[in-house]
């Protein structure tokens, strides 16, 4: 187990050098950052001072070496825009962020896997159907639409929750439901095939034989078997939402990591963007780990060499 998790985590490290270069470089063919920032009528002397002042009239070898060892320290730079460390900000955002993806974790769990068992149980019945109906459109609507419709409809014609912001609860609904409706769909169908695939073999049929009660049947026998396929999607989806839920976060005016690093893409903002790249990697690469080392305790069948 311990050299497994040790080589596991030297290739989190392998991941995160590979994306922050392959965003290092795609960052300096997207333009000059310093005409941004500087009034349209400046001088060539005051742009000149600006690009040497941020180091980015060196040559693009030297900038590199120098952000690689920087990057190594988890020194990333100050943001252009808010002149502040970029990692600060970044960790400022993240209990925000964390906030979120928490409910909204939490929502879609609690509403997909009692969707996907009894839809399991019940198979081509019009529960099931329903069930996949509603899974369905889950998938297809998009996320902005959902999120803009339910600000008209709650906030704007009922008056019963804010539009936007981070507060009390009552902030929170708005984006949690959006956010976990495209996931609780995902994970509801994941939990329909998985359950549908476990319900078939022998043990399971051994089980009914023996007059278990059908509610144990499909949690204590059968359900804990079939979390594998779903563990493997929250874990996905998970370290994703840590790294920024763009979308509901822009929609809502969420002051988390996602709505930060839009406007740092938008604003040439580099050491934010590459900032931003090292947290996304860290995060869904320990997330993954996390999730191997479950399917141990799901699974004791399962060792680790």
């Amino acid at each position: 187990m311990t050299r497994y998790i040790a080589r596991r985590l030297m290739e989190t490290i392998v991941v995160v050098f590979l994306s922050l270069t392959a965003v290092f470089l795609m960052l300096h063919l997207t333009g000059d950052p310093v005409k941004l920032f500087l009034p349209t009528d400046a001088l060539p002397s005051q742009i000149a001072e600006v690009r040497h002042r941020l180091g980015f009239d060196r040559p693009i070898w030297i900038q590199y070496l120098s952000f690689v060892t920087k990057a190594a320290r988890g020194d990333f730079g100050e943001s252009l825009r808010y002149g502040a460390p970029a990692l600060d900000l970044l960790l400022e955002r993240f209990p925000a962020t964390f906030e979120l993806t928490a409910w909204a974790m939490l929502f879609s769990l609690l509403t997909a896997i009692p969707i996907g068992v009894i839809s399991a149980a019940k198979r081509n019945s019009f529960v099931d159907y329903t069930g996949i109906m509603v899974t369905v459109i889950g998938q297809a609507v998009p996320g902005f639409w959902l999120g803009i419709m339910g600000i008209i409809l709650f906030s704007v014609k009922l008056g019963w929750l804010p539009t936007g912001g981070r507060g009390s609860w009552e902030h929170l609904v708005l984006p949690t439901v959006t956010l976990a409706a495209y996931t609780a769909a995902r994970f509801a169908r994941i939990t329909r095939s998985s359950m549908l695939d476990v319900l078939s073999l022998d043990y399971v049929r051994t089980a009914r034989a023996k007059g278990l009660a059908e509610r144990y049947v499909l949690y204590r026998h059968s359900l804990k078997n079939a979390l594998i396929p779903l563990l493997t999607l929250v874990g996905l989806q998970l370290g994703q939402l840590l790294g920024g839920a763009v979308v509901t976060e822009t929609v809502f005016s969420w002051p988390g990591i996602g709505r930060l690093l839009v406007q740092a893409l938008l604003n040439r903002d580099f050491p934010l963007v590459l900032a931003g790249v090292f947290w996304i990697s860290l995060v869904i690469s320990l997330t993954n780990l996390l999730v191997d080392l479950a399917y141990a305790w799901v699974n004791p069948q399962i060792r680790y060499g």
